[in-house]
């Protein structure tokens, strides 16, 4: 009697544990340039959309590449936030580079085959280290259009990521090859309404390798950075992916419509 007690007392507390640990809530980290950032990117409408906002922290900033977020120690803050992750139930962090990471770029600029797949590498091991659950994504596609044709600069740095996604065996979510698409269907025209701002009467050529600034974009009409319409889009297209990807996930945010 007493050791069925025992045994009974046990299988309680484990079922307790059990569904104290399934309350805790999921946590998104975002990390990239200004087409993931607040005010310029996706990620706070991204953020908009988890059930828990307050669990999706965005540390995206604009102008970063993989080697200047890290040295100027905007990387120890996602650390800081791994190491104290008893609170939830799983640290996502969401990856993203390319943009700044191209030539051109003082400062920012990386190699493509010495140096950008070893920091793409990096952040995998380290968030992993830290019991969090990394996924890169691929850079954001800039919406410009030559001659009908929407370029993609960016497709070495995209083809470097689905490398390090697997080998390292970690979660991708392709929006390099999503988002080109879509903006190349919907064609130039409407692409142009996702910019910051209306398309001026003279508007900078469209040339697809612009230097993007320190922070927030030189105009407030561009190809590459994001107003409401364009962020609240991509938003929606990064998280299609992240469900996709790990499906256990789509209960983490709103239903559609909301």
């Amino acid at each position: 009697m007493k050791q069925r007690f025992l045994l009974g007392a046990v299988g309680a507390l484990l079922c307790l544990g059990a569904a104290h640990a399934a309350d805790k809530p999921v946590r998104f980290i975002l990390v990239g340039d200004s087409t993931m950032a607040s005010n310029s990117g996706y990620g706070e409408a991204f953020c908009a959309r988890v059930n828990r906002a307050h669990t999706c922290i965005n540390l995206a900033k604009g102008g970063r590449s993989s080697s200047s977020f890290r040295a100027e120690g905007r990387w120890d803050e996602v650390q800081g936030l791994l190491k104290g992750s008893a609170a939830y139930r799983a640290t996502y962090v969401l990856i993203q580079f390319g943009h700044n990471d191209q030539p051109g770029k003082p400062g920012r600029s990386t190699d493509l085959k010495t140096e950008f797949p070893v920091n793409m590498a990096r952040y995998v091991d380290e968030v992993k280290a830290l019991n969090g659950l990394p996924v890169l994504v691929t850079p954001l596609t800039r919406r410009s259009f030559k001659e009908g044709v929407l370029e993609n600069t960016l497709v070495p740095w995209a083809d470097a990521i689905r490398a390090t996604a697997k080998e390292k065996q970690v979660p991708l979510l392709d929006l390099n090859a999503d988002s080109y698409a879509a903006v190349q269907a919907m064609g130039e025209a409407q692409a142009d309404t996702f910019a910051v701002a209306p398309k001026p009467a003279s508007a900078p050529v469209a040339t697809g390798t612009g230097v993007e600034p320190q922070g927030a974009a030189k105009s407030a009409f561009d190809y590459t950075h994001l107003g409401a319409k364009g962020a609240k889009y991509f938003a929606a297209m990064v998280e299609g992916e992240l469900k996709t990807a790990i499906p256990a996930l789509a209960a983490e945010f709103k239903p559609e419509g909301e």
